[in-house]
């Protein structure tokens, strides 16, 4: 009988933990592209963006979907002041303690929903990038760009795009000189030549964003 030899394990693969892992990244891009080769000296280090992972990184991409930054970011300040940023401050709040940080009734029902799962941040940490994101989207309100946000800030992931993030669509737009402004869809296809550091892509192209633009495009 033949002895089944058994199949190599899977894990999180490439992380990005310091500026010179961004380096190595941004290394990479400019030796595989030239239009990165040409912008990335422009823009200088690449921010790191790294936060502790677990539910205060989850509620914080909770807190910054669909409104400006400048929103998020007062908000989350609002829930800080409150204890509003724990499994606990949340399940022991009321609902009017919350609106008054000023988040909204959606909102309400993800944190609550989410703070009563029990998840396991951490075993997030040995996952595939693939497995993680689908044990986070199963969370109430958490959708693809929240699921990546996270392992691309929280879990440091080098790998992670978050192409349905508009400012990264406009941002390549500008960068490569389109026409129109490319869907997730699309983004990804250009993006494929910048595995395995597509995080490090998006923070360049975040970076070129706020060059153009003058202003974040990303809390």
């Amino acid at each position: 009988m033949t002895e089944r030899r058994p199949e190599p394990s899977r894990g999180p693969g490439r992380l990005i933990e310091t500026e010179a892992d961004l380096a190595e990244g941004a290394v990479y891009l400019a030796r595989i592209c030239p239009v990165w080769a040409r912008v990335l000296p422009e823009l200088g280090p690449l921010p790191l963006r790294r936060r502790p992972d677990g539910f205060e990184a989850i509620a914080s991409a909770v807190v910054s979907q669909q409104i400006s930054i400048a929103a998020a970011a007062s908000i989350w300040e609002r829930m800080v002041t409150a204890g509003l940023t724990s499994p606990e401050g949340i399940v022991a709040a009321s609902d009017e303690d919350m609106r008054g940080a000023g988040l909204s009734r959606p909102k309400i029902r993800y944190l609550r929903g989410i703070a009563g799962t029990g998840l396991d941040w951490s075993g997030l940490r040995g996952m595939p990038d693939d497995e993680a994101i689908a044990a986070l989207v199963a969370l109430p309100g958490i959708g693809l760009w929240t699921a990546e946000i996270y392992l691309k800030f929280a879990l440091g992931r080098a790998d992670v795009l978050a192409a349905g993030d508009l400012a990264l669509q406009e941002a390549a737009r500008m960068l490569y000189g389109l026409e129109e402004r490319p869907g997730p869809a699309a983004l990804r296809k250009m993006a494929e030549p910048w595995r395995p550091w597509r995080s490090v892509a998006a923070r360049g192209l975040w970076a070129y964003y706020r060059q153009l633009k003058g202003r974040e495009g990303i809390r």
